[in-house]
């Protein structure tokens, strides 16, 4: 209950205030008390410890250079179970083991701006309150609900319970396109994506109940999954969720 993240910038702080994430402290440029970051703070309590340096310091403190000069400590929040997640969802994505955090933000960012109702990981995969992962959504994980799958369980047969169908989208001869007709008429539908590099593993696309692929052109074979997943939201969530 006492576990921490770090949110870096402005933007990110201030979205997961909105989504009612606790501050414990603040590291940030000193010009940032009562400049960008002057807004922020006015959101939190007074007796909350700020922490000042110049952008020299900070970058030897931290080890990286912070891009908005600002970071704050914050309690994670509780986490919803896949039910809660999923009740009202009708297009939702699941992240099989995928490892690099700016690929989770980005995917996050994408589920934001196309319609998905909720994320779902396995907990092998990155975390989404990764500060790079946070980052890059631009705090999106705070507005996307999202929560990391039971381990040990069918996580397939779960969704299939929970009323979706389930979409793997994996490289293969027999795959659908994605544009196919059967795709949008799914009145709750789950994406999956696999880890960078090997995609889904081969009992996931067999447990899943259709198997898509994005047509491509040039001879390309393959889109980073964090691009394939903005392609297959578009398609399967904004334009027919």
């Amino acid at each position: 209950e006492n576990a921490l993240f770090v949110a870096e910038s402005p933007l990110v702080i201030g979205r997961a205030l909105d989504a009612g994430c606790t501050p414990v402290s603040f590291l940030m440029e000193r010009k940032h008390i009562e400049g960008k970051g002057a807004e922020v703070l006015a959101r939190c309590p007074a007796d909350i410890p700020v922490y000042a340096a110049d952008l020299p310091v900070l970058t030897q403190l931290t080890g990286f250079h912070l891009t908005r000069g600002m970071l704050c400590a914050m309690r994670r929040p509780r986490l919803p179970s896949v039910a809660e997640v999923c009740a009202n969802a009708r297009r939702i994505a699941v992240l099989e083991n995928i490892m690099n955090p700016t690929n989770i933000g980005a995917i996050f960012r994408s589920a934001a701006a196309l319609n998905v109702d909720a994320v779902l990981l396995t907990a092998a995969g990155s975390d989404p309150l990764y500060r790079r992962a946070a980052r890059v959504s631009m705090g999106n994980v705070f507005l996307v609900p999202w929560t990391y799958l039971p381990e040990g369980e069918s996580w397939p047969e779960l969704l299939h319970e929970l009323g979706f169908k389930t979409v793997a989208l994996a490289l293969r001869d027999d795959s659908l396109a994605l544009n196919d007709p059967r795709l949008p008429a799914e009145p709750k539908l789950a994406m999956v994506l696999g880890t960078e590099g090997d995609g889904l593993a081969s009992s996931t696309i067999a447990a899943c109940d259709y198997t898509v692929k994005i047509p491509m052109s040039h001879g390309v074979d393959s889109l980073n999954v964090a691009a394939a997943s903005a392609v297959a939201f578009y398609q399967l969530a904004l334009l027919n969720g």
